[in-house]
């Protein structure tokens, strides 16, 4: 009876390996869609003021060429070497900092933003799970086919229907995923030309990912089997449309891209090993860029004195340039020498009306003196920069330093559940929410905001415990 069973469905032990083979790329295919959805939950995001400010000013023109309020999109500035760039939903631009050090100019990297922007506006993350959905039913339909095939005897073509609708699925995906890679080109495209950009930059930009496919031995005869158009496809579409549009002469912007080279160089200087980052920036370089890259790069090797004296040359050359002043403030402070920091970052704070980035190093400067009348300094400070921007978890942290050492222990427990939530840390945001709601008044908005954190863990924690 076991064996006219066995039989009757004859698989060979190598049918068998084909099934699992099947079954692990399916599962691959889908976890890739999965992390490509949301791929910034586990990354590192970089914070940094002046980086920041050129991106929104770089990026600006770009996004009310898009129909976009600037207001409602972010740059994102990701650490991760890889040169990248994507959107997850709403109205986030997320640049890997690998493609920054890669970037030669502004120019090309506002041709990254323009082609992200075509993302959003064409609201390809939420319509991924149309891709999603029609592989999907490819994939168990030709399971479902296959097992039939399968249990009635035919056990090699149940496997071929197995396989051949998993191609289909797979290939079927890729296909809506080149669309709108190719549909985001065009959109970039046209929001270049509208904002009087060049698009010089993003083809310069192409050239690069081009001549990187080339070294990883990437065929290039079609694009079948990516999720992305082959750079050389996607340049033959653009260049006629670039060359022939009238910005294409229009030169950059020369301030946004003496801005560019300081922010690149102070990313270097911040990201690479010190060593890479005096060999790109050798001490004969006296140009701005270069002294800032050296500043970091002896800061981080733990050089305070030759890290100070970049910081100095380039105060020499603008004193007042708040960013310096920041730079000089920071490598005071962690050098251990917060008292010396205070002015430089006070100077930077009121230059920068009060940019909460560096308000929130000014706090922490003010905290680390350990003098107590520099406290209620900090404490205004601080309250300030998180009423300014409420998803900085170090200036959490310095307030509910702040309010422990005024024995206010509810408040620097809500504080300190603002900063855990940021860190996506649900377990402790929850203990900390839920201990400051026991001192705070009920119904107060403290309170209210302590109840909001603690719901919102409860519920991190209670998904987290069913996917375990």
């Amino acid at each position: 009876m076991t064996s006219k069973l066995s039989g009757h469905s004859s698989i060979s032990p190598s049918a068998h390996q084909n099934i699992a083979r099947y079954m692990r790329q399916i599962i691959a295919l889908f976890l890739a869609i999965a992390i490509t959805v949301q791929p910034a939950a586990a990354q590192s995001i970089l914070r940094d003021a002046e980086t920041e400010e050129l991106f929104n000013d770089m990026s600006e023109p770009l996004i009310r060429a898009a129909g976009l309020d600037p207001s409602n999109v972010e740059i994102v500035l990701i650490g991760d070497r890889s040169i990248n760039a994507f959107v997850a939903g709403g109205q986030k631009v997320y640049l890997h900092s690998g493609l920054i050090e890669a970037a030669d100019n502004a120019n090309e990297v506002q041709g990254v933003i323009a082609h992200e922007l075509g993302h959003i506006v064409g609201g390809h993350v939420i319509r991924s799970s149309d891709g999603i959905k029609e592989a999907t039913g490819i994939t168990l339909l030709s399971l479902v086919l296959g097992a039939a095939a399968i249990a009635a005897g035919a056990g090699e073509a149940g496997l071929g229907i197995i396989g051949a609708g998993q191609q289909a699925a797979i290939g079927k995906y890729l296909a809506f995923s080149r669309v709108q890679e190719s549909s985001a080109d065009i959109a970039g495209a046209s929001y270049l030309s509208k904002a009087g950009i060049s698009g010089r930059g993003s083809l310069a930009f192409f050239k690069k990912l081009q001549n990187l496919e080339f070294r990883l031995a990437i065929p290039q005869e079609d694009s079948y089997g990516r999720t992305h158009p082959l750079s050389g496809e996607r340049i033959t579409v653009l260049q006629e449309v670039y060359e022939n549009d009238p910005a294409w002469e229009t030169p950059g912007d020369p301030e946004i891209e003496n801005r560019f080279q300081r922010v690149k160089a102070k990313l270097k200087g911040f990201v690479s090993e010190p060593t890479a980052t005096l060999r790109d920036y050798p001490e004969y370089d006296k140009s701005v860029s270069a002294r800032y890259a050296r500043a970091y790069a002896w800061h981080k090797s733990a050089y305070p004195d030759k890290a100070l004296e970049e910081a100095e040359a380039l105060l020499a050359m603008a004193p007042q340039d708040p960013y310096f002043l920041e730079l000089k403030g920071q490598i005071l402070l962690e050098s251990g020498r917060p008292q010396d920091a205070i002015n430089p970052l006070r100077q930077a704070v009121f230059l920068t009306n009060n940019q909460p980035l560096i308000a929130a190093l000014f706090g922490h400067a003010l905290i680390a003196t350990e003098d107590k009348k520099h406290f209620d300094e900090a404490a205004k400070v601080l309250k300030a920069a998180v009423s300014k921007d409420n998803e900085n978890p170090f200036a959490w942290y310095q307030l509910g330093v702040i309010y422990s050492n005024q024995g206010d222990e509810s408040r620097a427990r809500l504080a300190s559940a603002e900063g855990f939530v940021l860190q996506r840390n649900a377990p402790l945001a929850l203990r900390n929410a839920e201990t400051a709601m026991l001192g705070l008044p009920e119904g107060s908005a403290d309170w209210i905001r302590a109840q909001d954190i603690a719901m919102l863990a409860r519920v991190a924690v209670e998904e987290r415990r069913k996917r375990r």
